[in-house]
């Protein structure tokens, strides 16, 4: 039990395992999932419903979208922002997620709306389109999630993706934060209410820092009677200078820089949004 221990609560190298399909392609893991996202009194997943509408209608005025616009929305779960934008008359609206169970949310509301709206499923890394859009949005600090690897190829897709005068509205999680963040262990039965499995299971939750990286990571090992499995849950940590580092190989660079991205002044916190365009 001791080395068994060991094992499980070992630290990662940094950014050695990637499980973030888990949390979304999961089937009972994904209904917790867009429960949380539909939840208007929690921050799980999704931000508050007035924050969203506040949000799409900063966007949607400060940068003059309308019906002759094209907007995509990266990691788009349940269709919050889409369905939010395409009401404020934008022409062509696309959500990318590969959450089958977000996106069939996505798409029956959108029909009940008689709202047009495109939905791909699959993994955004991989998406390919032609079309040159007005406005890429990425929120929730998803861009966090992703190693530098897999952040340079985003980055390269919203350059080759983003029209002339187009923009990218994305947030992240700041220095600030990382500073906050403490390593522990903890161990728990039927941990966040039954949210890994409909059985029985024990989680073992491991919460790790890499401070020359700005890096924490929650490595959680869940253990059934019939299996056990590991989630790992990264999450990168920005000051402004690493960011503007990140995008300048691409010919992309911060044009406004915000506490969120209902456009608030920046202020010194644990998240930062952003406004992205060519160089």
């Amino acid at each position: 039990m001791y080395n068994k221990l060991n094992e499980t609560t070992a630290k990662p190298v940094v950014w050695s395992a990637y499980t973030a399909d888990v949390l979304w392609a999961d089937s009972h893991i994904a209904k917790h999932m867009l429960a949380y996202h539909l939840n208007p009194e929690i921050e799980a997943a999704s931000r508050s419903f007035d924050f969203i509408d506040e949000s799409v209608n900063w966007l949607v005025s400060t940068f003059d979208l309308g019906q002759s616009s094209k907007t995509i929305d990266f990691g788009c779960g349940p269709g919050l922002y889409t369905q939010r934008l395409k009401k404020q008359g934008i022409g062509t609206v696309i959500g990318l997620d590969f959450s089958q169970n977000s996106l069939a949310y996505a798409t029956e509301q959108a029909k009940l709306s008689n709202l047009e709206i495109e939905y791909h499923l699959g993994n955004y890394l991989d998406y390919r389109d032609s079309r040159r859009f007005d406005m890429i949005t990425m929120v929730m600090c998803d861009l966090c999630a992703l190693s530098p690897t897999q952040r340079a190829v985003l980055l390269g897709k919203f350059k080759s993706m983003l029209a002339p005068n187009g923009v990218i509205a994305l947030d992240v999680y700041t220095a600030t934060r990382f500073e906050k963040q403490t390593e522990s262990q903890t161990l728990a039965k039927n941990a966040m209410g039954g949210f890994w499995s409909a059985e029985d299971y024990w989680c073992i939750q491991s919460s790790f820092t890499y401070d020359d990286d700005l890096v924490t990571l929650d490595k959680y090992v869940i253990s059934e009677a019939q299996r056990e499995w590991t989630v790992y849950n990264w999450l990168q940590h920005f000051t402004l200078d690493m960011l503007k580092a990140e995008l300048e190989p691409h010919g992309l660079e911060v044009k406004s820089t915000y506490s969120d991205l209902c456009g608030k002044p920046f202020a010194k916190s644990d998240e930062m949004a952003v406004i992205i365009g060519h160089k």
